[in-house]
């Protein structure tokens, strides 16, 4: 059915459909519907459940930060069968982002590009939509900073965002990597990043994680790893969308400027989920080229201890999450795991 569904929205440009989308997710957020979307969606199975980070989920399966930027729909999203949503990202002000069109679709390449710039409604308005949602699964925020905050005041500007959304949010990203805001790559550098991390430890931020662009090189990586050990960080993120633009794309929208997201950036971030988890204990999150239980799978062999995606929800639809999870039970039993914690890195041996 979602095929006939994605024909038709493929037909609206890409935010417009995403809107839709939206929209029409916030509406069904009552019962009965939310009861028979558990009833058909969820996949509940102890192999499943993890504890990462001091905090239970359902599933490793989650939604990645940029779906639900202003936490409009985190309650349905939970009951899709996800393990965890990452809200976001927000920033301390509301902002509208770059000029559209900043969202393209390369379906022959399974992917997308996004040049959204943090498009948000503001840690403020954010925090109002967490303290009145009762979410079924653990709920991350996605914290960035503010495209007009200087960067030498990044740290006051992500504490901020962070103080607002603390008492609602289960745990917290700083994200310094998307390639959509002017300078804020930057700031990955050892002294600026850990100034932000340091700001956010001391105000009480935990479990507190970072994302990582895959771009980076793995000196800078490792430096960020050995940074994230030293602040006393609980995870790290891996990755985020990728400026370079490998010779397989096909798309029409190749050129386009941005962050390019989905299969072509598979094993460039399961090759940083495994470069980082040889190097510390920190749980990593798996993202980027997820649509199916195998590809989860590989992250989590690789040293993921949860997953997200966007991209494969987008060309997968709204049975992504159940698909992946009753595929990880197969893909479990087959290799002989008695949980999904078990198959954590399984591969770097």
């Amino acid at each position: 059915m979602y095929g006939s569904l994605r024909q038709l929205l493929f037909r609206l440009p890409p935010e417009t459909a995403h809107e839709v989308v939206v929209t029409s997710l916030r509406a069904g957020q009552r019962e009965p519907f939310l009861s028979l979307l558990e009833s058909r969606l969820q996949v509940r199975d102890p192999r499943l459940q993890t504890t990462v980070f001091d905090t239970e989920f359902p599933n490793p399966v989650g939604v990645a930060a940029g779906f639900d930027k202003n936490a409009r729909i985190p309650r349905i999203l939970g009951t899709l069968g996800f393990g965890h949503i990452e809200i976001g990202a927000i920033t301390a002000e509301g902002q509208p982002g770059n000029p559209r069109p900043r969202l393209f679709r390369l379906p022959e390449d399974k992917a997308i590009i996004n040049r959204m710039g943090f498009n948000n409604a503001g840690a403020d308005v954010v925090a109002d939509r967490l303290a009145t949602t009762d979410p079924a699964v653990p709920i991350g925020a996605n914290i960035g900073k503010t495209k007009t905050t200087p960067l030498e005041d990044a740290p006051a500007d992500y504490l901020y965002s962070y103080e607002q959304v603390a008492s609602d949010a289960d745990f917290f990203v700083v994200n310094v990597s998307s390639p959509n805001t002017p300078g804020l790559r930057e700031l990955q550098d050892r002294e600026p990043l850990e100034a932000i991390l340091s700001t956010l430890s001391d105000a009480g931020a935990h479990p507190l994680l970072v994302k990582l662009s895959p771009d980076l090189h793995k000196e800078a990586i490792a430096d960020v790893v050995e940074l994230a050990e030293t602040v006393g960080l609980d995870g790290i993120v891996a990755t985020n969308t990728t400026i370079r633009r490998p010779d397989s794309l096909a798309g029409d929208n190749a050129s386009e400027t941005g962050g390019l997201s989905g299969k072509p950036i598979a094993d460039r971030a399961t090759q940083t989920v495994r470069f980082v988890a040889k190097r510390t204990d920190l749980p990593v999150v798996g993202v980027g080229g997820i649509f199916t239980a195998a590809d989860a799978y590989e992250k989590i062999r690789a040293g993921a201890d949860l997953v997200q995606l966007y991209t494969g929800f987008i060309y997968q639809g709204p049975t992504v999450a159940r698909d992946i999870n009753n595929g990880l039970l197969d893909l479990l039993e087959a290799d002989g795991f008695d949980s999904v914690g078990a198959a954590v890195g399984a591969d770097l041996d």
